[in-house]
């Protein structure tokens, strides 16, 4: 299966929520069932890169997933990355809906101020 293409764009500090519904078929009449499912996702730098942000993630029986990004999880988030969204069976089978790239505009208030000695260099 090839992942869906969800991109992120992002500003740096935003809440942000999407609810993804997920379907065994194209005409969306048979639902993925999530009974037992481990559901991740992460934004990293790079494919296979180092991890950055992981989402907070909360599946809901039959085939719904909601994915957070809170402002406490821009810490280290880089501006421009990679995201997907894994799901795991009880089978042990994994699948990868959903996945895209990462923009995150920096903010301007409530910004980090760069320390005065930083800022001479």
């Amino acid at each position: 299966m090839t992942p869906g293409k969800f991109d992120l764009a992002l500003y740096r500090g935003d809440s942000y929520a999407w609810r993804f519904i997920l379907w065994q078929d194209e005409e969306q009449t048979v639902p993925v069932d999530l009974t037992g499912a481990t559901v991740e996702a992460e934004i990293r730098d790079k494919s296979a890169g180092t991890t950055v942000v992981v989402l907070a993630c909360t599946p809901t029986l039959p085939n719904t997933v909601d994915v957070e990004m809170t402002p406490d999880l821009y810490g280290t988030a880089p501006s421009k990355g990679v995201w997907d969204l894994q799901v795991t069976f009880p089978d042990g089978s994994v699948q990868t809906p959903v996945a895209g790239t990462v923009t995150i505009t920096g903010d301007v208030t409530d910004s980090a101020v760069m320390p005065v000695s930083a800022r001479e260099r």
